[in-house]
């Protein structure tokens, strides 16, 4: 669809990032960048609709399985696939199948809608992620041939340095907090076509370093809530995703929720 379309439509695959953990509401709820940017295209479209297909822990195919028939089904105007990360964080990842899988979803997708959008997906620095870097790259080299393949969008958030930064992301070190949420959303609203309200690359202002002992404080909060458990998930097959249906499973009007980030009046 050319530049500055109107969209009436959008579906969101994927898992955890586009399901919007940890963007968490005070009803306990996560919104996310897929939320913030159906509010902004709602904003401007009378009857907008929008899908949230995404599960937390959903692996690429089960992406496949789950999702993609039935947002090809929806013929959206806009869909956004996301999905390969949590494969490569696997100790049995197979690149092949993986790629493979996200290549089908692809084939799939693209014929079914006005415009398919895909991500490199933003990754957190730190020693500890360094080990499935070279991962991660293959994943996103492939993305982009996909992208120019089938003609989606592909949108380069593991080139912004600060998506990359700790501060952008979550306690549990493996989700967005709300501003890292708030910079995807206008990183793909502007990939679609929509006017700036932002520099959605602009750097954090400097911080005070931490201490020692608070560092170590935080290291061992994190491996006690979160990498503990993530590690008895993994070797036990299990997904924090297990049971869990979609956050919208159905393209309904979607009426923004108050206080949406995003959603300005000149936009409207």
């Amino acid at each position: 669809m050319e530049k500055n379309a109107t969209y009436t439509s959008f579906v969101a695959l994927g898992d955890s990032f586009t399901e919007g953990m940890s963007d968490l509401q005070p009803d306990g709820s996560y919104r996310g960048w897929a939320d913030l940017l159906a509010a902004r295209l709602a904003a401007r479209t009378p009857g907008f609709r929008y899908a949230n297909l995404a599960v937390r822990g959903k692996l690429i195919g089960q992406i496949l399985d789950e999702q993609v028939d039935t947002a090809v089904a929806m013929r959206a105007d806009v869909v956004t696939l996301v999905g390969g990360l949590n494969d490569t964080l696997r100790p049995t990842y197979d690149a092949g199948r993986v790629l493979g899988q996200l290549e089908e979803s692809v084939e799939r997708l693209a014929p079914a809608c006005g415009q398919l959008v895909l991500m490199r997906s933003p990754a957190r620095r730190g020693p500890v992620m360094e080990r499935f870097r070279p991962r991660w790259e293959k994943l996103f080299s492939f993305v982009d041939e996909l992208g120019a393949r089938h003609g989606a969008l592909v949108v380069d958030l593991y080139g912004a340095p600060v998506l990359g930064e700790q501060r952008m992301w979550d306690v549990d070190r493996l989700h967005l907090t709300a501003d890292g949420h708030r910079r995807v959303a206008e990183a793909v609203w502007q990939a679609l076509g929509g006017e700036p309200a932002d520099d959605w690359r602009a750097e954090l202002a400097p911080d005070l370093p931490q201490g020692w002992l608070m560092r170590r404080t935080g290291d061992a909060r994190f491996a006690r809530q979160y990498l503990g458990p993530w590690i008895g998930r993994r070797l036990t097959g299990r997904s924090t995703g297990d049971g869990r249906p979609p956050k919208r499973p159905e393209l309904l009007p979607y009426e923004p929720l108050p206080g949406d980030a995003g959603v300005r009046p000149e936009q409207a």
